[in-house]
């Protein structure tokens, strides 16, 4: 009994110092209540054994959503078909429905990240237009639906090859126009075809607070493990996030999560994407790359609905199918 009495105390101590015991006997940490098994991590430190902890002195207290739609066009300049070869609206929802399961588990783990929705609509029909809202509707989250007008860009952006091309620039424009404007930590701009997991977000911000606070500088976070990375032989570096390995990588897509102070020192370089074609069309943002990491994980946390044989489609070693069917509803 005094044995356990000593024990008590010396635990106190040890805590109260701001550090914690790991008992591999019992395979279990007395200062944090927990087995090891457990998500040792908590709101002020990560935790990974054997690595010990990382104070994590860059905390995320928002995040901005800016969702990217447009259910009228099948795959932009292309005439491939998607796998499972539905309509695009289909898509949009499925993503829409996993990435709102992905906040609602979010707010189970993390209730004090503020949380805002923006939808940036390109001239969706109004019965797609309906179903983007009733889904937002039903989550009960914070939203904003903005039908966007390009008319606003007419006089900034060249003329393009096409009405599509036109549009697909003036809207994701927009998007960064609004995660300058009205974002207040991190932004993530998304594409309507992507399907999240469940953990996804909660892995992204505790992976960007602690690579972020390990590193001293913003990053830019990509939610997918696009296949076409694998094609190029070229040096990397893994990372430890939270639960998931994070490589460093020199390109990605346009659907990414990175810091309100990046998009506002950096405005003009991320603006060329909305004011020309080139190709590729993400050359500006791999230029950042060279002044911030862009993670990746391994594997993937969300996937990138294109043609099966698409090299930055679905991602390696995941069951689309599986994901696909989970995310028809709420």
């Amino acid at each position: 009994m005094k044995k356990n009495i000593l024990k008590k105390i010396f635990v106190k101590i040890i805590k109260s110092l701001g550090f914690e015991i790991i008992d591999q006997n019992e395979f279990r940490s007395p200062t944090l209540n927990k087995d090891l098994n457990q998500q040792l991590s908590s709101i002020n430190k990560s935790i990974i054994l054997p690595l010990g902890e990382v104070n994590l002195t860059r905390k995320i207290s928002s995040l901005l959503i800016i969702f990217r739609t447009n259910s009228n066009i099948e795959i932009w300049d292309q005439n491939k078909k998607r796998i499972f070869e539905k309509d695009k609206i289909e898509y949009v929802k499925r993503s829409l429905n996993s990435l709102i399961k992905a906040i609602k588990n979010l707010k189970e783990n993390n209730n004090s990240i503020k949380i805002e929705i923006k939808v940036v609509d390109d001239n969706s029909t109004k019965e797609n237009l309906n179903v983007i809202k009733d889904i937002l509707d039903k989550s009960k989250e914070n939203f904003e639906i903005i039908n966007h007008n390009h008319t606003e860009h007419l006089n900034i952006i060249k003329e393009q090859k096409s009405k599509d091309t036109f549009s697909n620039l003036s809207s994701l424009l927009k998007s960064f126009e609004i995660g300058k404007n009205n974002g207040e930590d991190l932004i993530y701009f998304i594409e309507d075809d992507y399907l999240h997991f469940k953990s996804s977000l909660e892995e992204m911000i505790d992976t960007y607070e602690r690579i972020a606070s390990q590193l001293n500088k913003d990053l830019i976070i990509c939610p997918s493990d696009y296949p076409y990375l694998y094609s190029k032989d070229e040096n990397t570096k893994i990372y430890l996030g939270e639960k998931y390995h994070w490589r460093l990588v020199s390109e990605s897509l346009v659907t990414f999560m990175t810091s309100k102070s990046l998009i506002n020192k950096h405005f003009k370089q991320l603006e060329k994407m909305g004011l020309q074609w080139v190709d590729p069309w993400e050359k500006p943002l791999h230029e950042l790359y060279k002044l911030y990491p862009c993670l990746s994980p391994i594997p993937s946390l969300a996937v990138h609905c294109a043609n099966i044989n698409s090299i930055f489609g679905i991602s390696p070693f995941i069951n689309i199918k599986k994901l696909w069917d989970e995310n028809e509803n709420l």
